[in-house]
């Protein structure tokens, strides 16, 4: 099964899906691992993990497509794969589409800035004109054709035009053929509730640690009527947070030995990254190759 079915599947259930974010296949694998159903590619992640900067739009669509292709490759799960704007106007986002479609990501996440764009729990947005944001979800529904893959249309507007124009545009992304609607950044529990109210089909909280949406546990969002909910910065704020803390372990005392009890050991790392899998695969090929 097409891992874009099987999302589609996920949906259709009855549970609220919850979607660490990943920046890469190692990170996808840890959050397969962990028993969650679906990995999300952070465009945020990928830009502060790859180029140490922070989410204003400077990854382009080849850094992000490369790391997406890892994460698939390293899990059986879906992966929604954050596609930013889709990288330019209409018809760049049908090239994106195309392209993330032979990537075997399950559903893009297009959004409704302008080029270059800026994390949602940003100050100092712009948003592209209603006209050209809804002919993008339409460009975007066309270019997918007739393939599974999922287009989920988010919006900022709340932080630019008000809760009311984030709704005119999330209504207007639905009727183009938005499969998913993504209204970022509600300020209170009152949105939340309203927008799920009015808004049709599957809609996608997004819980930025530090941002600026309430932090709300997964029943209040099941109860208000989210189907998918993002911890997009989790994985990449608990790693750098261990790693910055061993590393000054280490400049202060010199070695390792008292923290070792914070880091995998050599075991758990050969089994995350399956190196049962490659000796297996040496022993039957390789090494048969070598008897030869």
């Amino acid at each position: 099964m097409k891992t874009a079915t099987a999302l589609r599947r996920l949906l259709a259930a009855d549970d609220l899906l919850i979607a660490p974010g990943a920046y890469d296949g190692l990170t996808a694998r840890l959050v397969e691992l962990a028993g969650f159903p679906v990995v999300y590619a952070t465009g945020a992640g990928i830009s502060n993990s790859q180029l140490a900067l922070a989410d204003h739009g400077l990854v382009t669509m080849n850094e992000i497509l490369d790391q997406v292709r890892k994460m698939t490759s390293a899990v059986e799960v879906p992966v929604i794969a954050d596609v930013d704007t889709g990288f330019g106007n209409a018809v760049n986002l049908m090239r994106t589409v195309r392209e993330f479609i032979q990537a075997g990501a399950a559903a893009i996440q297009v959004e409704d800035q302008v080029i270059p764009k800026k994390c949602g729990h940003f100050e100092g947005k712009s948003l592209i004109g209603f006209e050209e944001a809804v002919l993008k979800i339409r460009a975007a529904v066309e270019a997918r054709g007739s393939d599974d893959m999922l287009i989920i249309a988010r919006t900022d507007a709340i932080a630019v035009g008000g809760f009311e124009e984030a709704m005119r545009r999330a209504e207007a992304f639905a009727a183009a053929g938005a499969d998913m609607l993504f209204v970022e950044a509600p300020r209170d529990r009152a949105q939340m509730v309203e927008l799920c109210r009015r808004l049709p089909g599957p809609k996608i909280a997004n819980i930025v640690e530090g941002g600026k949406t309430p932090m709300l546990p997964a029943a209040d969002l099941k109860e208000i009527g989210f189907k998918l909910v993002l911890y997009a910065n989790l994985v990449l704020h608990s790693s750098v947070k261990a790693v910055q803390g061993s590393l000054a372990h280490l400049k202060q005392h010199g070695d390792s030995k008292a923290i070792l009890d914070k880091m995998i050991t050599m075991g758990e790392r050969a089994r995350v990254t399956r190196k049962d899998m490659l000796d297996d695969a040496e022993r039957r090929y390789v090494s048969a190759a070598g008897e030869g």
